[in-house]
């Protein structure tokens, strides 16, 4: 069969009308999150009506939601469920849940296997903890990365100039008194924590949970994710707290080794910047 014919042949099998939905949903990326039926149009180079019946159709299925009141939209949930099907199928999650399991069988406490999307914190894997009582946040979930001491290990290779750019606008953000709100005060923060190895975080965005985590690196020596457990207590107990800190730590260099092929890659890979004295 000649290349005519082949085409032909695709051709028959191809629906013109979801080939166009799904050009129009990749329209949407990290830079244009929110974007008009107009500006979809001009994009497809498609009739304003077409774009419109395509909208409908989306919203209906989840895959696209109207931004308030106004004419512009974005990506839905259902595409964060499409995308999350992929995610479990990566290598990083198939190495990562047994890690985390394995971590939460040493502490009892829920483990999770978190990655950065641009300024969020994405729940990609979850073992859940003995306490039956005590539900953690769910995978899929997103938390903003500045505000939380997750998304600050995960923004560890970032430069001041890398967070100007992630973070234009003036002041950042705040969630609670201790978030910081301004890109010096960010700073900071991701630096002792690339210090130390780790973050803790006792009752600071979640009222009554404590987070303890630590980086996780890929081959390159670049924080490719993080790995934590939540604790249901305003404050971990001192004398179990440094236990807890090291059983992290071991996981995510566990994983760090499993992902990178390489051995003794749990440690920051740059030169931290030496501590200040408090």
């Amino acid at each position: 069969m000649n290349d005519k014919n082949t085409a032909s042949a695709d051709d028959r099998y191809t629906v013109p009308a979801l080939q166009r939905g799904l050009q129009l949903l990749m329209q949407f990326s990290r830079e244009d999150r929110e974007l008009t039926g107009a500006e979809l149009s001009r994009r497809l180079d498609l009739p304003r009506a077409s774009v419109f019946r395509m909208l409908f159709t989306l919203e209906q299925g989840g895959f696209v939601e109207r931004v308030g009141d106004g004419n512009s939209y974005k990506l839905g949930l259902a595409v964060l469920r499409l995308g999350f099907e992929y995610l479990a199928s990566m290598e990083l999650t198939e190495h990562g849940r047994p890690v985390i399991e394995e971590l939460r069988d040493r502490c009892g406490y829920s483990a999770h296997l978190v990655v950065r999307d641009g300024r969020d914190v994405v729940f990609i894997a979850k073992a859940a903890g003995h306490n039956a009582m005590f539900h953690s946040i769910q995978v899929g979930a997103r938390l903003p990365a500045h505000a939380t001491v997750l998304g600050r290990l995960l923004l560890g290779n970032l430069d001041l100039a890398a967070l100007r750019h992630l973070y234009p606008e003036s002041p950042l953000p705040a969630y609670t008194t201790r978030t910081p709100t301004t890109l010096e005060q960010l700073k900071i923060l991701i630096d002792l924590h690339r210090l130390d190895g780790y973050g803790v975080s006792q009752g600071g965005f979640e009222t009554g949970i404590s987070t303890i985590g630590a980086p996780v690196f890929n081959d390159r020596g670049e924080v490719a994710a993080a790995v934590s457990i939540a604790v249901p207590a305003q404050h971990v107990n001192e004398t179990e707290l440094p236990q807890l800190i090291e059983q992290v730590k071991g996981a995510a260099a566990q994983l760090t080794d499993r992902i990178s092929h390489l051995p003794n890659r749990g440690a920051w890979q740059p030169n931290p910047p030496a501590r200040k004295a408090a």
